[in-house]
């Protein structure tokens, strides 16, 4: 049964950081979520002005991020003593786990910078297990060519393109997390099985898409949440279309955020802010 469009929710320009200017769609409230995703967000701007103050040192609990560059240069550090540069095409997948202190800095003064960041939750049992992270250049992201000329790339899970398996440098996770950017010309499909049991959303960022039997329409800076259903079926309605399919097995667990840390209980929340404060955060 292919995955029809349920749901929208239209990007929304707002800022975060040190006044980065960001559009957010899912994580604008908290019913903009799609469990196992808490937000994404895409940043893209040729004005320094609109991204040089970036996001200083600030605290983490319970998730993942995963940042991944389209253009331009940013430097990752950690009170883990890490150092990573994303540059085009890289990604960095972080767990905070029980506590990581990170700032993810601009390292150029002009130019171009775009990409996105995507929140994923992580379940009761991983939430206080130990921070790391993994910087993933873009030359170790496969990426195939499509019989209709477009292109994909995976990040996350594994794709069947071309009678083989494609693997992405990400696997494993509880969530079984997928990430895809499709590129696709005009008039050109994308089909796919997708795991039944999963959500699964797609973000247009260049064009416009049409999803399902229906042919619903989603365009350029929004996410489109998707039905139940085993497949996934995607038109690209412009030229040069590029959209992300993300798609996880829901966790089904309560969620409690506050700011940068997002546990199961109000009681985990206070302890997380206490910990912080006092530097419990990060001394394990």
């Amino acid at each position: 049964m292919q995955r029809q469009l349920q749901q929208i929710i239209q990007g929304r320009d707002t800022s975060d950081g040190a006044g980065v200017r960001i559009k957010r769609s899912l994580g604008q409230h908290q019913h903009a979520r799609f469990d196992p995703f808490l937000m994404l967000d895409e940043f893209g701007s040729a004005s320094a002005d609109d991204y040089i103050a970036g996001f200083p040192a600030h605290p983490h609990r319970g998730f993942e991020t995963v940042t991944y560059m389209l253009e331009g240069h940013m430097l990752h550090e950690d009170h883990l003593g890490n150092k990573g540069h994303l540059r085009n095409g890289d990604v960095q997948w972080m767990t905070a786990g029980r506590g990581i202190i990170h700032s993810e800095m601009p390292q150029q003064e002009q130019g171009l910078m775009r990409g996105f960041q995507l929140w994923l939750n992580l379940p009761a049992a991983e939430k206080m297990k130990p921070a790391h992270y993994r910087d993933i250049p873009a030359a170790d992201i496969p990426l195939a060519i499509l019989p209709n000329g477009g292109t994909i790339k995976v990040i996350a899970s594994s794709a069947f393109v071309g009678g083989r398996i494609i693997s992405g440098p990400i696997q494993g996770l509880t969530t079984e997390a997928i990430y895809w950017d499709i590129h696709l010309p005009q008039h050109a499909e994308f089909h796919h099985a997708i795991p039944e049991e999963h959500n699964t959303f797609l973000y247009v960022y260049e064009g416009a898409v049409a999803i399902g039997e229906d042919k619903r329409r989603l365009t350029q800076g929004s996410a489109g949440l998707l039905g139940k259903g085993d497949q996934l079926s995607v038109q690209a309605l412009q030229d040069n279309t590029r959209f992300l399919v993300l798609s996880g097995k829901p966790l089904k667990e309560p969620i409690v955020q506050y700011g940068p840390f997002v546990m199961n209980t109000t009681e985990e929340i206070e302890q997380a802010i206490q910990d912080y404060r006092n530097g419990d955060l990060i001394r394990y």
